[in-house]
């Protein structure tokens, strides 16, 4: 084997894919939305924080174990010259694993002021009980 061939073989190093790395499937800009994820004896409860985000843009999907969370901001009108920006206007998304612990027949969603507050009910079977000794 030559030189060329054996370096045509050779195994690459995996590399890390960073957040929103890939190809895009949406236009514009896609952030990852901020979340702090509770945990309780009922529920887990997650809060993402979506500014600028209205009810009707936010698409919550559970499918194969996999939560999926796409949210989208309208776009700035285009009479409006801003002088100064600090951010700019794009969605969000972002997916979290789901465990069979969680009924996801259940879960709930609410937005309010910019904080979109997901309650994912624990199934029954992994609800923790006590057990009567008689």
């Amino acid at each position: 084997m030559t030189t060329k061939e054996t370096k045509e073989l050779e195994v690459t190093e995996k590399k890390a894919i960073e957040p929103g790395a890939g190809e895009p499937t949406r236009e514009g800009v896609m952030y990852t939305p901020q979340v702090d994820i509770a945990e309780d004896s009922e529920a887990i409860t997650l809060h993402a924080d979506l500014p600028g985000v209205k009810r009707d843009a936010i698409t919550i999907d559970v499918r194969e174990g996999v939560l999926a969370l796409t949210a989208m901001v309208d776009p700035l009108p285009e009479h409006w010259q801003p002088i100064y920006r600090e951010y700019q206007v794009g969605g969000y998304e972002r997916r979290f694993t789901v465990s069979d612990r969680i009924d996801s027949e259940k879960i709930n969603a609410k937005l309010e002021n910019g904080v979109l507050t997901l309650v994912l009910p624990k199934s029954e079977a992994q609800k923790p009980r006590k057990i009567k000794v008689t």
